[in-house]
Protein backbone atom coordinates (compact mmCIF):
# COMPACT_ATOMS: atom_id res chain seq x y z
CA UNK A 1 0.00 0.00 0.00
CA UNK A 2 1.12 3.21 -0.76
CA UNK A 3 0.78 6.39 1.48
CA UNK A 4 -0.04 9.80 0.37
CA UNK A 5 1.80 13.14 1.19
CA UNK A 6 -1.13 14.06 3.65
CA UNK A 7 -1.48 10.25 4.79
CA UNK A 8 2.10 10.22 5.83
CA UNK A 9 1.92 13.72 7.58
CA UNK A 10 -0.97 12.58 9.61
CA UNK A 11 0.62 9.48 10.73
CA UNK A 12 3.63 11.64 11.56
CA UNK A 13 1.80 13.64 13.65
CA UNK A 14 0.17 10.89 15.56
CA UNK A 15 3.34 9.46 15.97
CA UNK A 16 4.71 12.34 17.48
CA UNK A 17 1.20 12.81 19.78
CA UNK A 18 2.09 9.34 20.99
CA UNK A 19 5.41 9.52 22.13
CA UNK A 20 4.41 12.49 24.04
CA UNK A 21 1.79 10.93 25.70
CA UNK A 22 3.96 7.97 26.86
CA UNK A 23 7.06 10.26 27.70
CA UNK A 24 4.40 12.59 29.56
CA UNK A 25 4.93 16.73 29.09
CA UNK A 26 7.38 18.45 31.19
CA UNK A 27 8.91 16.45 33.16
CA UNK A 28 8.09 13.90 35.69
CA UNK A 29 4.84 14.04 37.68
CA UNK A 30 4.84 16.30 41.11
CA UNK A 31 2.43 14.27 41.88
CA UNK A 32 -0.46 16.07 44.67
CA UNK A 33 0.85 19.17 45.90
CA UNK A 34 1.81 19.68 49.38
CA UNK A 35 -0.76 21.29 52.07
CA UNK A 36 -0.73 22.64 55.25
CA UNK A 37 -3.13 22.02 58.21
CA UNK A 38 -4.44 26.15 59.59
CA UNK A 39 -8.06 26.82 60.63
CA UNK A 40 -9.77 29.45 58.79
CA UNK A 41 -11.29 31.92 61.36
CA UNK A 42 -14.09 34.26 60.92
CA UNK A 43 -15.28 37.14 63.51
CA UNK A 44 -18.21 38.13 62.64
CA UNK A 45 -19.35 41.83 64.64
CA UNK A 46 -22.52 42.01 65.24
CA UNK A 47 -22.89 43.20 68.55
CA UNK A 48 -25.34 40.54 70.24
CA UNK A 49 -26.00 40.20 73.67
CA UNK A 50 -24.81 36.45 74.63
CA UNK A 51 -23.25 34.26 77.35
CA UNK A 52 -19.87 33.85 76.14
CA UNK A 53 -18.97 30.11 74.57
CA UNK A 54 -22.90 29.29 73.38
CA UNK A 55 -23.21 28.40 69.87
CA UNK A 56 -24.54 31.46 67.67
CA UNK A 57 -24.60 32.97 64.55
CA UNK A 58 -24.64 36.31 62.84
CA UNK A 59 -28.00 38.20 63.39
CA UNK A 60 -28.86 41.79 61.25
CA UNK A 61 -26.92 42.02 58.00
CA UNK A 62 -24.43 38.85 58.66
CA UNK A 63 -27.72 36.32 58.62
CA UNK A 64 -25.91 34.36 56.07
CA UNK A 65 -23.39 33.52 58.83
CA UNK A 66 -25.13 30.10 60.04
CA UNK A 67 -24.51 26.58 60.80
CA UNK A 68 -23.78 24.93 57.76
CA UNK A 69 -24.05 27.84 55.06
CA UNK A 70 -21.60 27.22 51.93
CA UNK A 71 -18.32 28.17 51.72
CA UNK A 72 -15.30 28.41 49.43
CA UNK A 73 -11.79 29.40 50.24
CA UNK A 74 -10.22 30.77 47.05
CA UNK A 75 -6.80 31.85 46.06
CA UNK A 76 -6.08 35.13 44.60
CA UNK A 77 -6.96 33.87 41.04
CA UNK A 78 -10.73 33.06 42.20
CA UNK A 79 -9.92 29.33 42.25
CA UNK A 80 -11.69 27.19 45.25
CA UNK A 81 -9.06 25.75 46.97
CA UNK A 82 -11.50 24.14 49.82
CA UNK A 83 -15.55 24.19 49.81
CA UNK A 84 -17.49 22.80 52.58
CA UNK A 85 -20.33 24.54 54.96
CA UNK A 86 -19.34 26.40 57.75
CA UNK A 87 -19.88 24.94 61.86
CA UNK A 88 -21.89 26.44 64.18
CA UNK A 89 -20.25 29.55 65.55
CA UNK A 90 -19.41 30.40 69.46
CA UNK A 91 -19.66 33.71 71.50
CA UNK A 92 -17.03 35.78 72.42
CA UNK A 93 -16.95 38.58 74.41
CA UNK A 94 -16.37 41.78 72.74
CA UNK A 95 -14.85 43.31 75.55
CA UNK A 96 -11.85 42.34 77.58
CA UNK A 97 -13.38 43.64 80.62
CA UNK A 98 -15.26 41.70 83.01
CA UNK A 99 -18.81 43.25 83.08
CA UNK A 100 -19.90 41.24 86.16
CA UNK A 101 -23.27 39.63 84.58
CA UNK A 102 -24.39 36.32 82.50
CA UNK A 103 -25.03 37.59 79.07
CA UNK A 104 -21.99 40.16 77.47
CA UNK A 105 -21.76 42.16 74.18
CA UNK A 106 -20.30 39.21 71.54
CA UNK A 107 -18.89 38.76 68.40
CA UNK A 108 -19.64 35.40 66.77
CA UNK A 109 -17.03 33.59 65.43
CA UNK A 110 -16.48 30.63 63.18
CA UNK A 111 -13.62 28.61 62.99
CA UNK A 112 -12.88 25.86 60.31
CA UNK A 113 -9.77 23.86 59.89
CA UNK A 114 -8.83 23.42 56.57
CA UNK A 115 -5.70 21.84 54.19
CA UNK A 116 -4.15 24.16 51.89
CA UNK A 117 -1.67 24.62 49.30
CA UNK A 118 0.80 27.87 49.76
CA UNK A 119 -0.43 30.55 48.04
CA UNK A 120 0.38 34.60 47.92
CA UNK A 121 -3.54 35.21 49.07
CA UNK A 122 -6.76 33.78 50.31
CA UNK A 123 -10.61 34.69 50.38
CA UNK A 124 -13.03 33.12 51.71
CA UNK A 125 -16.64 33.53 50.03
CA UNK A 126 -19.64 32.66 52.20
CA UNK A 127 -23.14 31.80 50.84
CA UNK A 128 -22.33 33.48 47.71
CA UNK A 129 -21.49 36.96 49.21
CA UNK A 130 -18.35 38.40 47.95
CA UNK A 131 -15.56 37.43 48.99
CA UNK A 132 -13.40 38.42 52.06
CA UNK A 133 -9.62 39.14 52.24
CA UNK A 134 -7.69 36.97 54.53
CA UNK A 135 -4.73 37.69 56.70
CA UNK A 136 -2.70 35.21 58.52
CA UNK A 137 -2.27 34.80 62.07
CA UNK A 138 -0.31 32.79 64.45
CA UNK A 139 -1.26 34.17 67.71
CA UNK A 140 -3.04 31.19 68.22
CA UNK A 141 -1.77 28.91 66.14
CA UNK A 142 -1.90 29.16 61.85
CA UNK A 143 -5.17 30.85 60.86
CA UNK A 144 -6.08 33.30 58.30
CA UNK A 145 -8.58 35.13 59.81
CA UNK A 146 -11.40 37.98 58.56
CA UNK A 147 -13.29 40.56 60.33
CA UNK A 148 -16.66 41.17 59.63
CA UNK A 149 -17.78 44.02 58.81
CA UNK A 150 -14.01 44.31 57.77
Amino acid sequence: MRLTTGTRRGTGALAILLLAGTTGCGGPDPGPEAVTPTTVRVLVRDINIRAEGVDCAGTGPYLYFHHRAPFRLLDPDGAALVTGKLPAGTAVAAFAEDLAVERVPTYCEFAVPVQVPQRTGYRLEVAGRPALDLTPDSSEGPALVAVVPA
